[in-house]
Order: C-alpha cells, then structure tokens, then sequence
C-alpha cells in the first residue's frame, strides 16, 4: 500500500482539483511545473507525467505542443483527467510495475516528470524499483524531473526520503545529476525542505 493511498483514503480527485482551481481564481501560477519542463525538451518531446494526478500538468504541457502521457494508480484522480481531457492518453498503473510496452505505448520518452511528493507517497521500498522503470522508459539523453519535499514543513506524511537515497537510487538505474533547484522556478538549492532533481540517462 502506498504512502498515497493511506493518506488519501476516500479522498476525490475532485476534491484535489477544486483545491488548484481555487488557487488559480485567486491569481496563483499553477502551471510551474510545465513551464519548468519546458524549458528542458523542444516543443513536440515526448513527455511522460508519472503521477499524473488530474493532469494539472500534463494538459498544460499538451497545449504547449509536447506529445504527453500520463499514468497514476489513483482512479479518482485519473476520473478527473479523463473528463478534462479526454483526448489524451491516461493509464492506471502502479509505477513500481510500469511497462510502456504493456500498455502499447511505443518508443521511448525525452523527459520524464514526477511532480507533486510523488517519491515520498510511494509503498516505502519500491522507491528504487520506481527511479528503474522510469529511468528504463526515457531514450538515451533523455531527462527524469522529480520535485519532492524534504521536511515536515513541505510533506503530508513524515519524512523519509533524503537526496542522497534518491541520487543513489538514480546512479542504480544509470541516471547522472545535471542539476538541482529548490522550487519550480528554478531558484538555486542550497539546502532547505524542496528540492527539485534533473537527471539525465
């Protein structure tokens, strides 16, 4: 059972997606995480968003031109996504067993994004068996993004996972640290409780 679900229990997609509508009417910029990727791939990349959630960023990276796919193990949340954005392709699968050619999705990715405290809220001890297959789906050169909190402060579930487990986890799976940042801004990380991870295969 995954951290996720624990937390979530009954919880909707719905529910969550109320939340960033709310914070958009009230004039907050919800699409960092898109406008982040972006700047990484050329318009037209192939991106999968591992964790997809309600497709926040996904449907954002689509209208901007990027060839998307979104996969999450959460059935409200993927309810949501499919009703915003029934053109796309949404998969439920559990990203500990995430196999592209299983669920007919041909060829590889250019960048791989896990937003949202997606590696916190995994079943603790798949955590490596994940960065694997996320790392097996990208094309050589391409990029795995993940942005996850570090402390209580920036975390709904106690935290466990530190930077060095997760760049070990990376180095397992033949990923190398291009750089690191502590929000979707891109401002510098220098230590804190966010941190925003590019690695390359």
């Amino acid at each position: 059972m995954s951290r996720w679900s624990d937390l979530a229990g009954k919880a909707s997609g719905e529910d969550y997606d109320a939340r960033f509508a709310a914070l958009a009417r009230s004039g907050k910029n919800v699409h960092g995480e898109a406008r982040f990727c972006a700047a990484l791939v050329p318009v037209g990349a192939r991106v999968l968003d591992a964790g997809c959630g309600t497709g926040r960023v996904m449907i954002r990276l689509a209208e901007l031109g990027y060839d998307c796919v979104g996969v999450d193990l959460d059935a409200s949340m993927l309810a949501v996504a499919r009703k915003q954005a029934p053109g796309l392709p949404w998969f439920q699968v559990d990203l500990a067993g995430f196999e592209p050619d299983s669920l007919g999705i041909a060829g590889g990715f250019d960048l791989v994004v896990a937003a949202g405290n997606i590696f916190p809220l995994l079943a603790p001890g798949t955590e490596g068996a994940v960065v694997e297959r996320l790392s097996a789906a990208l094309r050589p050169g391409g990029l795995l993004v993940a942005g996850f909190g570090l402390d209580e402060a920036h975390l709904p579930v106690p935290p466990g996972l530190t930077l060095s487990d997760y760049d070990d986890w990376c180095a397992a799976a033949g990923l190398n640290l291009v750089d690191r940042f502590a929000t979707w801004d891109a401002d510098p990380y220098a230590g804190g409780g966010y941190a925003v991870s590019v690695h390359r295969r």
